[in-house]
């Protein structure tokens, strides 16, 4: 199925057979997260990042209706230069596959096609989460649902803060998805190291996250590990900052009757616009600590199996 429906690339493939370690890195952050050229920059950089300490980059993405876990460079450049791309979930893959779109692939998309090719450990920045007014809308992302499915670990800072923080977490314990602050048990805002909310565990190490993984793949789980990540204090927003900013974009969004699928680029667009760039240069400090931090893990994960 994998090598018929999806594509891996040579050196992914064949650390993955080897037992090497591996990470696997979403395309949304560079095809719809990041403005040009910062985008490529970044994409580049955190393969470098993983690169520098023996751990293989799977970037992952849709190329001319191909899913391709592991983009070389070339791809890379197109899907974050080009015009068109789509931004693809789980269930669109094999809609963009049947037309040949290239697609940026959502957290959801990446981590399915990351398990299909025997990856083990995903970075990103934030996680979709249950939307704010969820009780009424039904809003929640995929996210949460397709890794519950999927026996991974995957590096976050936690979910956005325009997202109902407090109802996310409640269906992370719904789903079965087991939730770990890394050295912290606040759980991260994104934006922000402290949403305001607390979380039951923490873990200290990779070597700690490993015996955590080992543990839950020998009782037969199938759901993924998620690691807190929470930006450095001194590279947050400032928290009364986020907040004022936070408060005025949602209640723009009131204002102008934005709702479903476009709220999210709608705040994430006004928190840009209203910080002065200052909430991009976080996402992208958050993104560099997720890729380094998820780095690390597959290497402990690979020395202990």
């Amino acid at each position: 199925m994998v090598e018929s429906a999806v594509r891996v690339s040579d050196e992914v493939r064949e650390a993955v057979h080897a037992g090497h370690p591996v990470l696997a890195l979403e395309s949304t952050i560079f095809t719809h997260g990041l403005p040009r050229p910062r985008n490529i920059a970044v994409a580049t950089e955190a393969e470098e990042r993983v690169r520098s300490v023996g751990v293989v980059p799977a970037t992952i993405g849709v190329v001319d209706g191909v899913p391709t876990v592991g983009l070389s460079p070339d791809e890379i450049e197109r899907l974050s230069m080009t015009d068109g791309v789509v931004k693809a979930s789980l269930r669109d893959l094999p809609v963009a596959a049947a037309k040949g779109l290239s697609a940026g692939t959502t957290v959801a998309a990446t981590a399915y096609l990351a398990h299909l090719a025997g990856v083990k450990v995903f970075s990103t920045g934030g996680l979709g989460g249950v939307h704010r007014r969820a009780q009424e809308t039904f809003d929640e992302s995929a996210d949460l649902g397709t890794l519950a499915t999927l026996p991974l670990v995957v590096v976050s800072a936690g979910v956005k803060s325009l997202l109902d923080i407090p109802l996310t977490l409640e269906r992370l314990e719904t789903l079965n998805l087991a939730v770990v602050g890394y050295r912290t048990t606040d759980y991260p805002g994104f934006y922000i190291s402290d949403s305001g909310y607390d979380l039951e565990y923490s873990v200290d190490s990779p070597e700690e996250i490993a015996r955590i993984v080992a543990i839950r793949d020998a009782l037969g789980l199938a759901s993924t590990l998620l690691v807190a990540n929470p930006v450095a204090e001194e590279s947050q927003l400032a928290p009364d900052l986020h907040d004022a900013v936070l408060a005025r974009a949602l209640s723009e969004a009131d204002a102008q009757k934005v709702s479903g699928h476009d709220t999210t680029p709608f705040l994430l667009d006004f928190m840009q616009r209203e910080t002065g760039g200052r909430s991009l240069d976080v996402n992208v400090e958050v993104y560099r600590g997720n890729v380094s931090l998820g780095a690390a893990i597959a290497r402990a994960i690979a020395g202990s199996a």
